[in-house]
C-alpha cells in the first residue's frame, strides 16, 4: 500500500513539474506537400518571450507573416497563456526539406524548437493550400496598431489607433472586439470610433482598404519603455472555396477569423528637472491661467464668486490647480471643481476651473494676492509659468472695527494712542422720546372665554402626542443604524450620478458622466487622485479597505462597461441597467467602507 502511495505521489509530482515547463514548439499543417502547394508553420509558445528569431526558411519564399496570435484565458481558475507566430510558406524546389530552430528568450532562458521535415513532391491538379480558407485571410487581413509619438513625456498625450487593414482579393463582412483593451501604466481615454468608415491606404507597399475600429488617448503614468499590449478581434471573411456553382462560378464561403494587433513599445521619457519650478503640480501641455472675481465692489455679507481656471491643451485632470489665499477679514469656503473639456485624437481640450465663494464681515480694501502657475511645454521642451495680478476687492458698506494706531517702541512692544476728546452733548438726544403718551381707550371685544382663548388653550393639548409620535418616530429612526447607512448611501449615489441621469440617452455624454461619477466618488471618499485611478490600484485600495471582492469586482466591470461603450453602441434600457449598477455599487461600498 505505502509504495502504491509512493508511486502516486512520484507521478503526480512529475505531471505538475511537466505542467510548469516552459513549451516552445514548431507545428506544420502538412509534411508532405506538392510543389504548387503552400504550407503553414506555427512557433507556439506557452509562456510569454521576447526576442523571437524565425528560422531562415532555406528552400521556401515566405508568402505570409508573420502573423501574431496572443491568449491569454482563465479556466476553472488556472490561467492559460499563448502566443504563436504564423508563417505562410510556398516551396522553391522539389525534395526534402528542413525547418530550422526558431528561438525565443523566456525569463532569461533562450529555447530553440525542434527542426521540422517536410516532403516536397511533384505538383498537384488541385492545390489543397492554393486558396486555403485559412490561407487567404492570413495573409490578406491585417490588425495594426499605429502610435502617434513613440517617445513622449510624462503625462504628455499619445494616441493609439487600431486599424485593420484588408486586401481588395477578400470581402469582410462583419467585426467583433473580443476584448476591452486594458492600459494599466496608462491614463486612457476611449475617443469616439462609432462611425466606421472604408479608407484607401497602403499597406507594406500594396494597395489596401482598411477600417479604424478603436482609438484611445493615452496619459503614460511611468517613465520607461512602456509595452501597449495587443488587441485581438474576430472577423468574417468571405473566402473562395474549392466549389463552383452549377454556371462553373466560385463559391464563396464566410470564414470567422482572429487577428491579433501587433504589440507596441512606447519610451517615456521623464520631465526635466533642470528649471522645473517649486509650484509645478504635473501641468503638460499648452495652457492659459487667470483669476477671474465676479465683481470687486459689495458690501459686507454679500458674496463673490472668484474662479481659478486653466485652459489649454494637455492633461487637464492629471494635475492641480493653485490655492487661493485671503485676508482673515475674508470668509472663504471649499472650492467647487468644475471641468469642461473634451478628448480627440489631437489631446483633450478644455477648461478646469475651481470656484471659491468669498464673503466679506467687514468695510475696507482687501487684497487678494496674486497666483502662478507652472507647466511644462512639450513642444519646446521648457518649463513656463503665468502669475495673475493681486485684486483688490472694495467693502463699502459694513461694520468699521475699531483702528489700532501702533508704534513699536525700543523694546519690540506697541504703544497704544492715548488722546482723548470729550463727549459733548447737544442737548436733544432724547428727541424721539416722546414724554406725553397721551394714550385712549380700545373698544375691543373680550378675550377671555372667546373662541379664540379656548382654541388657544386646547391646541397645545392636542398638539402634545404628535410631538411625542414625532420624536419616537425620529429617535426609532437614529437608532436604525443600518437604515441610516443605507439612506446616506442612496443619497450619495445621486448626488454623484446626478450628472449621468441627466445624459441618459446621449451614450457618449451618458458614459463619460457615469465614468467621471465614479472616479469623483472614489475621490471624496478615499482621497485617491486621478492619476492614481487604474483598475488594479482601485482593486488595490478597496481591498486595502474591507470590501469585499463581488463588490470591487462590479465597480470594476462598471468602469469597463463605461470604456466599452463608447465604441460599440448601446441602447436605453443598457444605458438604465448601467445606471442602475451604478447606483447600487456605490451604496454597498458606501456601507462597507
Amino acid at each position: 500500500m505505502k509504495i502504491k502511495l509512493i508511486v502516486l505521489s512520484l507521478f503526480l509530482f512529475t505531471t505538475g513539474l511537466l505542467s510548469a515547463q516552459v513549451k516552445f514548439t514548431a507545428e506544420v499543417s502538412r509534411e508532405d506537400i506538392g510543389i504548387n502547394e503552400r504550407l503553414r508553420v506555427d512557433f507556439n509558445m506557452n509562456k510569454d518571450g521576447d526576442n523571437f528569431t524565425p528560422p531562415s526558411f532555406t528552400g521556401f519564399a515566405v508568402v505570409g507573416g508573420p502573423n501574431q496570435q496572443v491568449s491569454n484565458r482563465w479556466v476553472n481558475g488556472k490561467s492559460t497563456f499563448s502566443k504563436t507566430y504564423s508563417y505562410y510558406l510556398e516551396p522553391t524546389s522539389k525534395g526534402n526539406k528542413t525547418i530550422g530552430q526558431a528561438e525565443v528568450k523566456i525569463e532569461g532562458t533562450v529555447y530553440k524548437t525542434t527542426p521540422v521535415n517536410v516532403k516536397v513532391g511533384d505538383a498537384v491538379e488541385r492545390p489543397q493550400d492554393g486558396n486555403n480558407s485559412n490561407i487567404v485571410p492570413e495573409d490578406n487581413l491585417h490588425f495594426v496598431a499605429e502610435i502617434s509619438k513613440a517617445n513622449p513625456y510624462l503625462n504628455e498625450a499619445v494616441t493609439v489607433v487600431y486599424k485593420l487593414y484588408v486586401s481588395p482579393r477578400i470581402s469582410v463582412s462583419n467585426y467583433r472586439m473580443l476584448d476591452n483593451p486594458s492600459f494599466p501604466d496608462f491614463w486612457s481615454q476611449a475617443l469616439d470610433s462609432r462611425n466606421v468608415r472604408v479608407e484607401e491606404g497602403t499597406y507594406r507597399g500594396e494597395p489596401y482598404r482598411y477600417v479604424v475600429l478603436y482609438k484611445t488617448l493615452l496619459y503614460p503614468q511611468k517613465t520607461g519603455k512602456l509595452e501597449i499590449d495587443p488587441l485581438a478581434v474576430s472577423v468574417s471573411v468571405d473566402v473562395p472555396s474549392q466549389r463552383r456553382s452549377i454556371f462553373g462560378g466560385v463559391i464563396y464561403q464566410t470564414v470567422e477569423k482572429r487577428v491579433t494587433s501587433n504589440s507596441r513599445e512606447i519610451d517615456v521619457k521623464p520631465l526635466p528637472t533642470k528649471g522645473k519650478p517649486a509650484n509645478f503640480s504635473g501641468a503638460v501641455g499648452s495652457f492659459e491661467f487667470d483669476v477671474e472675481p465676479s465683481k470687486t465692489t459689495l458690501d459686507a455679507g454679500e458674496s463673490l464668486t472668484t474662479s481659478v481656471k486653466v485652459r489649454g491643451r494637455g492633461n487637464l485632470m492629471l494635475f492641480e490647480l493653485p490655492d487661493l489665499t485671503v485676508p482673515s477679514s475674508l470668509e472663504i469656503y471649499e472650492p467647487e471643481r468644475k471641468e469642461n473639456f473634451s478628448s480627440n485624437a489631437n489631446g483633450t481640450q478644455g477648461s478646469v476651473a475651481e470656484d471659491y465663494t468669498i464673503v466679506p464681515s467687514r468695510k475696507g480694501k482687501y487684497p487678494i494676492p496674486g497666483l502662478n502657475f507652472s507647466y511644462f511645454d512639450p513642444r519646446s521642451e521648457t518649463y513656463r509659468s503665468i502669475s495673475t495680478e493681486d485684486i483688490i476687492i472694495d467693502v463699502e458698506n459694513g461694520p468699521v472695527g475699531a483702528p489700532v494706531n501702533a508704534n513699536a517702541n525700543s523694546d519690540g512692544a506697541n504703544v497704544a494712542n492715548t488722546n482723548k476728546q470729550a463727549v459733548t452733548l447737544s442737548g436733544d438726544q432724547f428727541r424721539y422720546i416722546k414724554l406725553n403718551a397721551d394714550l385712549k381707550a380700545i373698544n375691543a371685544p373680550a378675550f377671555f372665554r372667546s373662541w379664540l382663548f379656548w382654541a388657544l388653550l386646547i391646541l397645545p393639548l392636542l398638539v402634545i402626542p404628535i410631538v411625542i409620535l414625532f420624536g419616537k418616530k425620529r429617535e426609532a429612526r437614529a437608532n436604525d443604524v443600518t437604515g441610516n447607512k443605507i439612506r446616506k448611501a442612496d443619497k450619495l449615489a445621486r448626488k454623484y450620478l446626478s450628472e449621468a441621469r441627466k445624459n441618459l440617452g446621449e451614450q457618449q455624454q451618458f458614459y463619460i458622466a457615469l465614468e467621471r461619477a465614479m472616479h469623483n466618488y472614489l475621490k471624496a471618499k478615499l482621497h485617491i487622485q486621478t492619476g492614481e485611478m487604474s483598475k488594479e490600484r482601485i482593486s488595490e485600495v478597496l481591498a486595502s479597505k474591507g470590501v469585499d471582492n463581488t463588490t470591487i469586482t462590479q465597480f470594476i466591470e462598471i468602469l469597463k462597461s463605461c470604456e466599452f461603450a463608447r465604441y460599440t453602441p448601446a441602447s436605453m434600457d443598457t444605458m438604465k441597467q448601467d445606471y442602475d449598477k451604478a447606483a447600487s455599487v456605490i451604496s454597498t461600498l458606501d456601507k462597507q467602507l
